[in-house]
């Protein structure tokens, strides 16, 4: 009896050695005990018949660049986290392949495939503050406002507040950092890091998205959280996997990207994310039912362009 359970323990690890192991690089909050990849992976594996492993960075521009610095050599088969607004860089770099993953939802890019989105917006607490600024101009100009956002040379949150700005000030977004720059309390290197400094009490606004009460109600079961509605609008970011190159497992990365479009992976998504699901199909109807927020029309700029905006935000100190 102890050899026969002793054979089928040795063909049952000897199977999961042979298994295929599909590597996905993602953000943090992504990854995290509250975020999506858990419920995610466990879904995957029961179809897939593969080891799938979430690779962890502090946040989406870290999560880049170290698949720059990598290049040919990245483990990564597929990586989690390339919105909109640094698909211009990613895409320059020549690092991922077109996806054939099959979809409802039709992509015009066939390199990056979307599965969540969101507005950038200014939460603050309801109870705290009774005067919530209206617009971005008059965040950046009112000093009496405790304000904390995210490093855009690390943060994919902070680098939309870096287009968001220019887009509205243009020619005199160098003016508008340093305004901003006399009541800006801490510039955190992530989301989760700046957003935990906020609940902690160390602002009056913080950097975040317009679903971010969503969270609030659902897991804290409170209203008080409230996304400011600006009357310049509000950029949309919208995030994306995508598959590399040099990955060996391109048959599995595919049905990954596929299996991100399957009702029960939206609602996963789109809860533990805290982000409007692309298909809505299975989701929950709070999504549906949110207040509508001004959307500010952007194109996406070079990237030599945010090279010269990140240079004039980082003067701007």
């Amino acid at each position: 009896m102890k050899f026969i359970l002793s054979s089928f323990a040795l063909l049952s690890t000897v199977a999961f050695a042979n298994q295929p192991t599909l590597t996905v690089y993602t953000y943090s909050s992504f990854a995290s005990e509250y975020g999506p990849a858990a419920k995610l992976e466990q879904n995957f594996e029961k179809v897939c018949g593969c080891d799938l492993k979430f690779m962890p960075f502090d946040d989406s521009v870290t999560m880049f660049n170290r698949l720059r610095l990598e290049g040919k050599k990245t483990k990564a088969d597929v990586v989690v986290g390339i919105d909109n607004f640094l698909q211009p860089e990613a895409e320059k770099s020549g690092l991922f392949s077109e996806f054939e993953a099959k979809t409802k939802l039709e992509i015009k890019d066939k390199i990056f495939f979307p599965y969540d989105m969101g507005s950038y917006a200014f939460i603050y607490d309801k109870e705290k503050l009774a005067n919530p600024p209206k617009s971005l101009k008059e965040l950046v100009e009112r000093q009496d406002l405790k304000v904390i956002y995210q490093d855009p040379r690390t943060s994919s949150v902070g680098r939309g507040f870096l287009l968001w700005v220019n887009q509205v000030y243009g020619n005199e977004a160098e003016n508008a950092w340093k305004t901003l720059a006399k009541h800006t309390v801490t510039v955190g290197k992530g989301w989760s890091e700046t957003y935990g400094a906020f609940l902690k009490g160390e602002s009056d606004v913080v950097l975040s998205y317009t679903t971010s009460p969503l969270y609030h109600q659902w897991y804290d079961k409170t209203d008080k959280y409230v996304a400011a509605a600006f009357e310049e609008g509000h950029l949309t970011q919208v995030e994306n996997a995508a598959i590399l190159k040099t990955s060996k497992q391109k048959v599995l990365a595919n049905q990954f990207l596929a299996f991100l479009h399957e009702p029960e992976s939206q609602h996963i998504i789109s809860y533990h994310n805290v982000m409007n699901p692309v298909l809505l199909e299975g989701t929950d109807p709070a999504f549906s039912q949110m207040p509508t927020y001004k959307i500010l029309s952007f194109d996406p700029p070079s990237s030599d362009t945010i090279q010269k905006w990140l240079a004039t935000w980082a003067n701007s100190w």
